[in-house]
């Protein structure tokens, strides 16, 4: 792997405390000893015995992680933890090298809003409160999302496929799309509901591949690219499998570890802007889904 990694190389992590977001900084602090992690999680207790089992299998990573308490939901949480990093990084003299916007959620029982407001909201505003800390030119940003995004364009209104795959789309155009989304959810019966609860999650994902080319126009000094883990068995996935009767493994569902290809590719080497990458480490569509190992989209 050709790394353009230069030395304290600070990457902020969101949702850092389990599943692909431990896995993430796993790898970095494994295989890339110049970097520090930012370590963003919503819950302090959660946060520090996260971090006490990374000191204890890597040795190295002692004095190399910041615990950051960060709920990409609320505005005032992303503020807040903006303002923390700014000072340590002036206090040290760095500026932050990457941005992982790992945090997702699947399903939330309050509704779709929620989860558009962590899967799609967040990515944003996180961005937008933490550009200015952003290294020029070697800056790197990647958005978590997931094939869930391509599979639901692939199938969703041609309009809502137009406004989501224009790569001049604005953010007002996205924002709209999210708001006509829980509007309806709001006027449905609960039939109609149970629907748009199991398509939320590829909505909001497909709303933030969308995004991301409108922040890679937006921010021009700085990678911005999307990328899926793949099907990774996290404790959003299991119950998927469980409600089959079925094991994650029988489900092809592959292990944290496997699914930070693609986020450690586009952190460290060197790629284009304003794309969405396969698990493959490929670039890929955003409007239908592309296999592991099948040719790169070029559109």
């Amino acid at each position: 792997m050709n790394s353009t990694l230069k030395k304290s190389q600070t990457i902020l992590i969101t949702g850092a405390n389990k599943g692909i977001g431990f896995a993430i900084v796993e790898a970095l602090l494994e295989r890339f000893p110049e970097t520090h992690i930012l370590f963003g999680c919503r819950n302090k207790n959660r946060s520090a015995a996260a971090i006490d089992r990374l000191k204890s299998k890597i040795p190295s990573s002692t004095g190399r992680m910041d615990e950051i308490i960060l709920d990409v939901s609320k505005q005032n949480s992303i503020q807040n933890a903006a303002s923390q990093i700014e000072t340590l990084l002036t206090q040290r003299g760095l500026r932050l090298y990457g941005i992982v916007n790992n945090a997702g959620i699947m399903y939330s029982p309050t509704g779709v809003e929620e989860v558009i407001r962590v899967n799609t909201l967040g990515p944003k505003y996180v961005l937008d409160y933490f550009c200015h800390l952003l290294e020029p030119d070697i800056g790197r940003v990647v958005n978590i999302t997931s094939a869930a995004g391509p599979n639901y364009l692939s199938r969703c209104s041609a309009r809502t496929r137009k406004i989501l795959t224009n790569q001049e789309v604005s953010w007002k155009q996205i924002e709209e799309l999210t708001k006509e989304f829980i509007q309806q959810y709001q006027d449905s019966n609960d039939s109609e509901r149970e629907l748009l609860n199991s398509n939320v999650y590829g909505f909001s994902k497909a709303c933030a591949n969308a995004l991301t080319m409108q922040q890679a126009r937006s921010y021009t000094t700085v990678k911005i690219n999307a990328c899926t883990p793949g099907f990774i068995e996290t404790d959003m996935t299991v119950p998927i499998a469980q409600n089959q009767g079925r094991s994650p493994r029988d489900m092809g569902m592959k292990t944290p570890a496997q699914g930070t290809a693609s986020c450690i590719h586009l952190l460290m080497n060197d790629v284009n802007t304003g794309h969405y990458f396969g698990s493959d480490c490929v670039r890929s569509p955003i409007d239908k889904y592309r296999a592991p190992g099948a040719p790169a989209f070029n559109g």
